[in-house]
């Protein structure tokens, strides 16, 4: 296979960045891909940073020895603690992580620069969103609030229920005059129809996916990398470290369609926890 035609590797701790897949799958049509959910060891939210950079490199090469064409960090927090790491690791493939786009999606959003930040405890911690937008704009009030919580209940399917409603609410308990609010983690965008519920309807929920979908189709132009029109319509497969059965049920929910197993292969964390 020529270079364009190999698939694009995308991986997340576990459900979330199936959101970020969807997104590429819309944007890109013609392209494969091959995700990797490490539903074994997460949540990455709560681990340290060096931690999260071991994971991260350990599922990077998971997906390149299955041979891919570039690299999408489908996770927040694996973005902050270890994209330039990837980078400088793998310095002939294109590795790109959801927080610019995000970060770019934002600055384009916001009117009043008043923008709430909803992520995990090592993204907030890291204050990469933070430092992004204010590179943009130096007068921006950023409210940034860590709520890993949202990661457990979204991994179970807890999406619209009154445990999830009262999570919600009690996150947002300091929104005031944001005009913006960020789902600055993957998984957080199943929370969508119920967060549009609780806030007032001038605040725009922004999330990462379109923004680096759009940010991926530029890199593989950019880098001639594009499948061609004349390829056969996109096929994914799917790795987990854990759990086919529970990636299928919830996985679902994230990707907003049916699942089939056959396209879902478990992978030993063992085989490479040391890599």
């Amino acid at each position: 296979m020529t270079n364009n035609t190999l698939p694009i590797g995308v991986f997340d701790s576990g459900m979330g960045g199936l959101t970020v897949l969807r997104a590429l799958r819309k944007t890109l049509p013609h392209e494969s891909f091959i995700y990797l959910g490490d539903t074994a060891r997460l949540p990455y939210g709560t681990k340290s940073a060096d931690t999260v950079q071991q994971y991260a490199s350990q599922m990077a090469r998971v997906l390149i020895e299955r041979k891919i064409k570039a690299l999408v960090i489908a996770c927040n927090t694996a973005t902050t603690a270890a994209l330039p790491h990837l980078q400088a690791m793998f310095p002939t493939l294109p590795v790109i992580g959801v927080v610019r786009p995000g970060a770019v999606a934002v600055i384009t959003a916001t009117k009043n620069q008043r923008i709430a930040v909803l992520a995990t405890e090592t993204t907030i911690a890291s204050n990469a969103y933070q430092r992004l937008i204010c590179e943009q704009l130096p007068s921006a009030r950023i409210s940034a609030r860590a709520c890993s919580v949202l990661v457990a209940l979204a991994e179970e399917g807890m999406v619209s229920n009154a445990v999830a409603r009262e999570a919600l609410t009690h996150y947002l308990s300091e929104f005031h005059d944001e005009d913006t609010l960020l789902l600055g983690c993957t998984h957080f965008p199943v929370f969508k129809p119920l967060l549009a519920s609780l806030l007032p309807e001038t605040v725009n929920i922004v999330d990462s996916a379109d923004a680096t979908a759009i940010a991926l189709h530029q890199v593989l132009e950019s880098n001639q990398l594009l499948a061609g029109t004349q390829n056969r319509a996109e096929e994914t497969h799917y790795l987990v470290t854990d759990s086919i059965r529970r990636f299928q049920h919830v996985g679902e929910i994230f990707l907003g369609e049916v699942l089939s197993s056959e396209r879902i292969e478990l992978i030993d964390v063992c085989d490479f926890a040391k890599v």
